[in-house]
C-alpha cells in the first residue's frame, strides 16, 4: 500500500496533500474506519493516516533524535498496521497499537545504532512567537538541552518518559505498550525524571 495523501510537516503534524474538497461533513471515529479499513477500504486507512501519523512522528522524532529516521520509522509502522490490520481483534485498541509498534520499531533502530548518536537539534519545538526575543533564546537553549539530556536515558526510560510526559497515556496504557507491568514503568519514569531534573537545574 501506498500512503500519498499524507506527510509529516516540519512540525510533526499531519498534512493532507492533494485534497482539495471535504468529501463528507460527518468525521468517522477511529472505530469506524478501523472496521471500513479491514474490509479493505484505503480511503478510510488514509483518514486514520492523517488523524494519528503526527502523534507518531513526535514521538519517534524524541526518541530517535533524527527526523530522516523518525519519518522511516513512522512511515513503517503505518504499512506494517495496514498489512497486519486483520490480527488487531479490537478495533478500539487501534492508537494503542500504533503507539506499541512506533516504541519497538524505535527501540530497534537505537539498539542497532552505533554507540553513540549526535541529538538532532532542529527537533525542537519553536518557541511562540509572542515571546521577546531574549527569552525565546533561552526556552530554545533550554529545549535543546532537554533534547540532549533525553537522549542520555535509557531507550526503555526514554519511551516511558515520553509516553506518559508527552503524550499524556497512563501507567497501564504504557506498560500495554512497552510490555512492562505498571511498577517498572513507575520505576523507568522515577528514574527518568530525577535524570532530568538534575541536567535542568540551571535553569530553574
Amino acid at each position: 500500500m501506498t500512503i500519498a495523501h499524507a506527510r509529516v510537516s516540519n512540525t510533526g503534524a499531519a498534512e493532507e496533500v492533494g485534497v482539495t474538497a471535504t468529501e463528507t461533513t460527518t468525521v468517522p471515529d477511529d472505530v469506524t474506519l478501523v472496521s471500513r479499513s479491514k474490509d479493505g477500504d484505503v480511503r478510510a486507512y488514509e483518514q486514520l493516516v492523517l488523524r494519528h501519523q503526527g502523534q507518531m512522528f513526535r514521538l519517534a522524532s524524541k526518541m530517535l533524535a533524527d527526523r530522516a529516521e523518525a519519518e522511516d520509522v513512522v512511515q513503517e509502522v503505518f504499512l506494517a498496521a495496514w498489512r497486519r490490520l486483520a490480527q488487531l481483534n479490537d478495533d478500539a485498541a487501534f492508537v494503542g497499537w500504533l503507539y506499541r509498534m512506533t516504541t519497538n520499531r524505535c527501540l530497534n533502530v537505537i539498539r542497532a545504532r552505533r554507540p553513540h548518536v549526535e541529538a538532532d537539534l532542529d527537533l525542537t519545538e519553536s518557541p511562540r512567537s509572542d515571546i521577546q526575543p531574549e527569552h525565546a533564546t533561552q526556552v530554545n537553549t533550554q529545549l535543546e538541552a532537554l533534547n540532549v539530556a533525553l537522549q542520555d536515558l535509557t531507550p526503555e526510560q526514554r519511551a516511558c518518559w515520553l509516553l506518559r510526559e508527552v503524550h499524556g497515556l497512563s501507567y497501564e496504557e504504557i506498560g500495554d505498550i512497552v510490555g512492562a507491568n505498571t511498577t517498572a514503568v513507575r520505576g523507568r519514569i522515577a528514574r527518568a525524571r530525577a535524570q532530568l531534573s538534575e541536567v535542568m537545574k540551571p535553569w530553574r
